[in-house]
């Protein structure tokens, strides 16, 4: 049972909502405890986001000691999932630092981060500091910079034993015996912490009740590893050098088990404890060796090992094992070292036990007959079988004694070492995957494979493999063409990809995709170009999951999910998302206009709408510059200087750092490079020349840097460059404006293959496929004539931001935008500048209700004001809460007047702190916000006559294009009776 002072406190602070759970995420009493594995701290209350995130909370009728908050500490820190606990005592409420590593015995205090008293001020500066809306919207983190990864039990842990590592190899020991020693003394480590093999029984058997102990006592280890060798079987050990138990060696070990100081002796409090430390975590381990142990030869073709972060995991397979009977088999042909395994492994036995605790006899059953891996490298493999058996002792609810736990072998198995292309071909391959002469049909197919690309020898290859190589070998997509040859209709699939195939609209990448796509219809495709840096820190590319759970359904096509940049996800390991980061993409649409793929992920419905007018009504530029008897090129590159290129001598060269926006330097030096690779076409370079560097820069804030040369110029593979006839310099100028605008930006971030995905670029046939007007037409018209000064103008000098104003409204005039499409691509322009870290902590940053919320209000009403004009009977009125900028929602309320008359949005006192706000509107809506709205959801609560929108305070969420894609809810809803 759960004490009603600590009811109050989650009350207070969102975690409860009128006594009851405000989300599935919030557990009480027993069922808190059942989900926690801690030796000594039992929560009275929890909170876990969909990401593993867990807050922990413990009522106390005194205050405690400092070393008992200690231990509950200690225990914490080892989960690696909870970044705060709450102590609630009769007089105050005491937050800690779960991810600060312990260092001694009672060194509570030093983790200590804040302190409440139980009085209401007091209760609210709680509730805005750690909340529940605090924890969910990211808001916590922007506040608390002492509570970060760098300290949690994966860096420590990692940390420590590279340095175990490397001493032993400064020791002279070979550096894979130095990690065999490693590996076998942490899982008897764990196997004494989880009390599988105990204390007495070492002391028994061994002379030692540590196992500390009984590597210093040198002569007792080779007995203890034999006797774990014949107890537990299977493929977790294997024979150990005898140069690994030299006495130094051993004793190294030893100090690292009791903390001690290698060189001065000093021992400190040893904060590990491997009975709660993740399994995926100690697998990590031997990843981390297998990562050791590899040259930059082994890289290509597949022997990386792979490490996979569990909250992608976690997204992965929540999502694709939805629903699943427990009796299914998986499959992950590229398995590194078992991460998805692991879990899958876990999410069977629990279907399958149902309410009941696991027996030992279904884990084991579902780990031989129902988990299947393949990988090229060995050592991955070995990684996979030694965590797929601690996860099996992890979910055994009594494993003891120890002599009966003896595990069968996996490797050749069910778990097998070779080429995912041909593994089918070798003895152990056919043996596991081939049935009746056929390949083997599994329910799941998941996994991270290799996102390497195969060189010249691939494409090759491809060239005689016809229609079943699509792309080079290594690509991701031509891995799911293969995986799918181990598959049903009914197979479901969750797959880590590069990103990079799904958007770069190359022949042969399309082609692949569009197989893949339209044989796995329905499928959700989940972007998360931007979390590479925390996701995956030693890939370049970005990453996109494929998920196909082969059911039947109206929607036939894509679900593009765009996963958003938050300040907070290298600190958490978590996503953010809400509902207008997801857009359904019908399968006709996309086959139809393959571009709008990747606007789904960057845009909303307004921009795909506005896209597919523009594309409809408009020739593209390259067609444009057809007609004018020109092309766009690329510049001359000096590369290995292999041809003459003295024929271009005397003509000023334009380098790549030269360019200035809509300005050419009138100083530029004379070109004299002898020789280069690519020195092009003289032709190329004569005026008038309308010139777009390839690049975009922080600098020119997401715009294109496009200019006019009126003189011969070399110019650099850093631009691209169209030699316009003499006659047409008005329609250089004119492009030069429409290049440089915020429409142009909007239109290279929907659908350029490469900026805002993974680099800052854009490529030739991006920039070509911009929908342009006439151009004879658009130079004679007001707005062109009014863009052509403009540029004349900004060519002499630098344009400020009322220039900028000006070029986009004379663009919006000559494309004949309205309101609406003009908010969208003002958007665009500030949705391009995320690609920069200054414009994605511009995205992050809180809203204030004067100009931003205030805006959105506006726009809001003047979508809804377009549905209602139709009748002129009722206008709406906007009210925006005054809330204060530390709050982490905001709040706008739309009131519909029964009269006509203008629609007026205006800023307005709260009339009290969030909650009370909250309380309020659940209250008189009958819908409790706290079981509602979240930090990744967006709520519009509907009244008789208002509508209440509560986002999350991020300006992400508070654009113009966001305001009407919210009124286009609103009306859409209204028509239908349906609420958000």
């Amino acid at each position: 049972m759960t004490e009603q002072p600590l009811l109050n406190v989650l009350e207070a602070t969102g975690y409860l909502a009128n006594g009851e759970p405000a989300t599935p995420g919030v557990h009480l009493g027993e069922v808190a405890r059942g989900k926690c594995r801690t030796r000594e701290f039992s929560p009275d209350a929890m909170w876990r986001s969909d990401s593993e995130l867990t807050v922990y909370f413990k009522e106390e009728q005194t205050t405690p000691p400092d070393d008992r908050v200690a231990v509950w500490h200690q225990e914490i820190w080892n989960l690696g999932s909870a970044p705060l606990l709450w102590v609630v005592s009769p007089e105050q409420i005491d937050i800690y630092n779960g991810f600060g590593r312990p260092t001694k015995a009672g060194d509570a205090t030093e983790h200590r981060l804040r302190t409440f008293r139980r009085i209401e001020s007091e209760l609210n500066r709680l509730d805005t500091f750690a909340g529940r809306f605090a924890m969910e919207t990211g808001q916590f983190w922007n506040q608390e910079k002492k509570v970060n990864r760098k300290t949690s039990v994966d860096r420590q842990l990692l940390s420590d034993l590279a340095a175990v590592e490397r001493d032993l190899i400064k020791k002279n020991l070979d550096r894979s015996a130095a990690q065999a020693l490693i590996g076998r003394s942490i899982f008897t480590q764990y196997l004494i912490d989880r009390r599988i093999v105990t204390t007495e029984f070492l002391k028994l058997e061994f002379g030692y009740d540590t196992l500390a102990g009984v590597l210093r006592g040198h002569s007792t280890t080779e007995k203890l590893f034999e006797w774990l060798e014949q107890t537990f079987n299977g493929d977790m050990f294997s024979p150990m050098d005898s140069s690994s138990q030299a006495r130094d060696h051993l004793r190294r070990v030893a100090d690292f088990l009791e903390a001690t100081d290698p060189e001065t002796g000093q021992g400190m409090l040893f904060p590990y404890q491997f009975d709660m430390i993740p399994v995926e975590l100690i697998s990590r381990i031997y990843e981390q060796f297998a990562h050791s142990n590899l040259s930059s030869d082994d890289i290509w073709p597949g022997h990386d090992v792979h490490y996979t972060k569990l909250s992608l995991v976690s997204l992965v397979l929540d999502e694709i094992m939805e629903g699943l009977t427990g009796k299914e088999v998986v499959l992950d042909m590229a398995c590194g070292s078992g991460v998805f395994l692991i879990e899958a492994l876990r999410k069977l036995v629990a279907l399958r036990s149902g309410s009941e605790r696991p027996r030992r006899d279904v884990i084991r059953s579902t780990l031989r007959r129902q988990i299947y891996g393949v990988d090229i490298s060995e050592a991955a493999i070995r990684v996979a079988a030694f965590s797929l058996y601690l996860a099996a002792l992890e979910l055994d609810p009594d494993p003891q004694p120890p002599e009966v736990l003896k595990f069968e072998r996996l490797i050749g198995k069910t778990l097998v070492v070779g080429d995912a292309w041909n593994v089918e071909k070798t003895p152990e391959g056919k043996a596991c995957l081939i049935e009746d002469g056929r390949p083997k049909i599994f329910d799941v197919i998941v996994g991270n494979p290799p996102w390497s690309y195969g060189g010249r020898s691939s494409r090759a290859e491809r060239r005689t493999q016809g229609d079943r190589l699509l792309a080079p070998r290594g690509d991701s997509l031509n891995f799911v063409t293969r995986v799918m040859d181990f598959s049903s209709d009914k197979t479901r699939f969750g797959l880590v990809l590069s990103g990079v195939q799904f958007f770069n609209r190359s022949r042969t990448g399309e082609a692949a995709l569009r197989n893949i796509i339209e044989k796995l219809s329905p499928v959700t495709l989940v972007n998360l170009s931007y979390h590479l840096q925390w996701l995956f820190p030693r890939s370049n590319l970005p990453a996109i999951v494929l998920i196909a759970k082969r059911l039947p359904s109206d929607h036939t096509g894509i679900t593009a999910v765009q996963i958003p940049w938050s300040a907070v996800g290298p600190q958490t390991h978590t996503f953010e998302l809400s509902h207008d980061d997801i857009v359904a993409v019908p399968l006709a649409d996309w086959q139809r206009r393959p571009e709008i793929l990747k606007a789904s992920f960057f845009g909303l419905r307004r921009d795909l709408a506005l896209l597919e007018r523009l594309i409809t009504k408009h020739a593209s530029l390259c067609e444009r510059l057809k007609e004018l008897g020109t092309k766009l090129r690329s510049g001359l590159k000096i590369g290995n200087r292999s041809r003459d290129a003295k024929f271009l001598f005397g003509f000023p060269l334009l380098n790549k750092h030269d360019l200035r926006p809509l300005s050419i330097p009138g100083n530029l030096d004379p070109y004299a490079i002898e020789r280069a690779e690519w020195p092009r076409e003289r032709d190329i370079y004569r005026a008038p020349l309308l010139l777009v560097r390839e690049f975009l820069l922080e600098q020119n804030e997401g715009r294109l840097e496009t200019a006019v040369s009126e003189r011969n110029v070399v110019f650099t593979d850093a631009y691209f460059g169209a030699a316009l006839p003499a006659r047409q310099i008005r329609s250089g100028h004119l492009l030069a404006g429409i290049l440089s605008s915020s429409l142009a930006s909007w239109f290279v971030l929907m659908t350029g293959s490469s900026f805002g995905v993974h680099i800052r670029r854009i490529l030739l046939r991006d920039i070509e496929q911009l929908p342009v007007p006439d151009l004879e037409i658009a130079s004679h018209s007001e707005a062109g004539r009014r863009l052509t000064q403009l540029v004349k103008k900004l060519h002499r000098s630098p344009p400020n931001g009322n220039d900028w104003q000006a070029l986009d409204e004379a663009v919006f005039d000559l494309y004949g935008l309205s309101d609406a499409d003009r908010l969208v691509a003002r958007d665009g322009l500030f949705r391009a500048k995320w690609q920069w870290k200054s414009g994605r902590l511009e995205s992050a940053a809180a809203a204030d209700a004067d100009p931003h919320v205030l805006a959105y209000a506006k726009a809001f009403l003047a979508a809804i004001d377009v549905w209602l004009s139709a009748a002129n009977r009722c206008h709406m009125r906007a009210e925006v809460l005054d809330l204060p900028s530390s709050a982490p929602l905001r709040v706008v309320r739309f009131v519909l007047e029964k009269h006509p008359g203008p629609s007026v949005a205006e800023i307005v006192e709260p009339g009290g702190e969030l909650p009370v706000i909250l309380r309020s509107i659940g209250e008189r809506l009958e819908l409790p916000p706290g079981s509602s709205v979240a930090g990744k959801r967006v709520l519009r609560a509907y009244g008789p006559d208002e509508v209440v929108v509560v986002k999350p305070a991020a300006r992400r969420h508070w654009m113009g294009v966001s305001a009407l894609e919210d009124a286009d809810a609103v009306i859409a809803e209204s028509l239908t009776g349906r609420a958000a």
